[in-house]
């Protein structure tokens, strides 16, 4: 059964059954003392039932070590996933840092293709791949002509900067969704240290019983 509709995440949900469990395991040994005093009465407790309640504590015990293993690995988990975020959050500075030197870039060569409008033979002095490397690229442009060819080299440059800008995007999606699984990852370890919290104080009554007892 999972332990809040509002938590999908697998480890989490295991902490919080774990937590059911021990509370519930709890709530047995408070079950079985009460039993057993009421049972004794006045005098000393029976051997059976001092083992009944040695054996409901073990029990308690274990739920609670495993709780405390599954919340550390919570704890680690979200680490991660903080470090994920941090790497990808840099991919993208650098990313932002490489598009804005192609905006730079744009404007220069916005500014070279009006001047080639007014002066002969300005288009080539355009920041392009040497034409050596673009026919090497696209040999099927070998045979074009002088205007042809630039035409060519300009739109692979637009083509180069767009798969740059979509690399980009996608990179910020992908920092998005990983600050907002931290995010929540975050909200549910808070409220699982507030349960966690509950739980011990409300184990402390329970303690103190069975030290009573024993």
């Amino acid at each position: 059964m999972a332990a809040d509709g509002s938590i999908t995440d697998p480890l989490l949900v295991t902490v919080l059954d774990t937590s059911r469990a021990a509370r519930e395991q709890a709530v047995v040994l408070i079950d079985r003392i009460q039993e057993a005093l009421d049972a004794a009465g006045n005098g000393p407790l029976p051997l059976e039932a001092q083992a009944e309640i040695s054996k409901q504590q073990k029990l308690l015990n274990t739920n609670i070590a495993q709780l405390r293993g599954l919340h550390r690995s919570a704890h680690f988990k979200a680490r991660e996933t903080k470090g994920q975020t941090a790497e990808v959050r840099h991919e993208v500075d650098v990313l932002h840092l490489q598009l804005q030197n192609l905006y730079y870039e744009q404007r220069h060569l916005e500014g070279e293709i009006a001047a080639c409008e007014s002066f002969e033979h300005t288009y080539q002095k355009l920041p392009l791949i040497p034409v050596e490397e673009f026919l090497a690229l696209h040999p099927e442009h070998a045979d074009d002509d002088e205007n042809d060819l630039m035409v060519a080299r300009i739109n692979h440059e637009r083509t180069e900067r767009e798969a740059l800008e979509q690399q980009r995007v996608e990179l910020q999606k992908r920092k998005q969704k990983l600050i907002a699984d931290n995010k929540k990852r975050r909200d549910d370890l808070a409220n699982l240290d507030k349960d966690l919290e509950k739980f011990i104080d409300a184990a402390k009554p329970i303690q103190k019983l069975f030290e009573k007892v024993v």
